[in-house]
């Protein structure tokens, strides 16, 4: 393959149009990255079953939609609500057992993700699904040089409004002060009264809410199927370790810095070749900040 064929020449247009398929990039990133950020900050539990809360997401949009009937605006919200449940459920019968045991944690959710895998490919099977959105969401949106769908300033509107809501919960409200107080030092709080069990249980529930809800909106960019998490675990893993694990802000900065990464040197050769340099570029970058942008914000201590 020759240089000419292999990097795209600059040119404005089409640069200005991947540097905004970069924060869209950032914007899928991070909604599926929030809920891990959250669960791994307060709990400290690394759930390898975080993509599979995605691809439940998008199969309850999908049987929702298809088999009820219900609308695909109203399914992204009851992806949240019943991936949540499911969260709170997996919380209950499986982490709460393996706390301050990590690497049996690791093992059990790493399992866990393989049982949900072949549940849903026994249950609804291999086959690839789709979701269908609103026409109006498929047109296209076009501001000066830019060509946007309206369904990624749904996703840029969703991913605010995740993010935004998880803050506040954190710091204004008061569960986000019985969280921290867990997180700080979990026998003080329990001797205020706080109930450690429930916090836990509410956190990892809103987490894997909050992956499902991703799930409900990627089913419709992409096709359902069992295996569907796999593609978004590791780029999550990526912008909670590069942001510094726990830190909600962190998690923003380092999605769209690494979105725009990934979409630069997209533009410029390929996915593949992209990607790489991604890796690259986070491990150098993790080899001398190990701790990520932000140090540990929300991490429990």
């Amino acid at each position: 393959m020759s240089v000419n064929h292999f990097w795209t020449a600059f040119a404005f247009e089409p640069f200005m149009n991947a540097l905004l398929i970069g924060l869209s990039v950032a914007s899928v990133w991070l909604i599926a990255a929030l809920g891990l950020a959250i669960v791994y900050g307060t709990m400290g539990v690394i759930n390898m079953a975080h993509g599979e809360f995605v691809m439940l997401g998008a199969y309850s949009a999908f049987v929702l939609e298809t088999v009820v009937g219900v609308p695909f605006l109203l399914c992204v919200p009851a992806a949240f609500v019943i991936v949540g449940l499911i969260g709170a459920a997996i919380e209950r019968g499986l982490v709460r057992h393996l706390y301050k045991r990590p690497l049996d944690t690791l093992l059990a959710t790493w399992g866990l993700s393989l049982v949900l895998i072949q549940g849903v490919r026994l249950i609804l099977g291999p086959e690839p699904k789709n979701l269908q959105s609103p026409a109006w969401l498929n047109a296209s949106l076009r501001v000066w040089v830019f060509e946007l769908s309206w369904f990624r300033v749904f996703i840029f509107g969703v991913t605010i409004a995740a993010f935004v809501l998880t803050w506040w919960l954190l710091h204004r409200t008061r569960l986000g002060l019985m969280v921290r107080a867990v997180m700080q030092n979990k026998e003080m709080a329990a001797v205020h009264g706080i109930d450690a069990g429930k916090v836990f249980t509410l956190t990892f529930a809103y987490g894997a809410g909050l992956a499902g809800l991703a799930g409900s909106m990627f089913g419709a960019i992409k096709n359902v199927f069992p295996d569907m998490g796999s593609g978004y675990i590791v780029e999550a893993f990526l912008v909670v370790v590069v942001g510094g694990v726990g830190s909600l802000l962190g998690s923003l900065f380092s999605s769209i810095g690494l979105g725009e990464i990934y979409s630069v040197f997209a533009y410029f050769t390929n996915g593949t070749f992209a990607k790489f340099w991604l890796f690259l570029l986070v491990v150098i970058f993790l080899r001398f900040r190990p701790q990520g942008l932000f140090a540990d914000a929300m991490a429990r201590r």
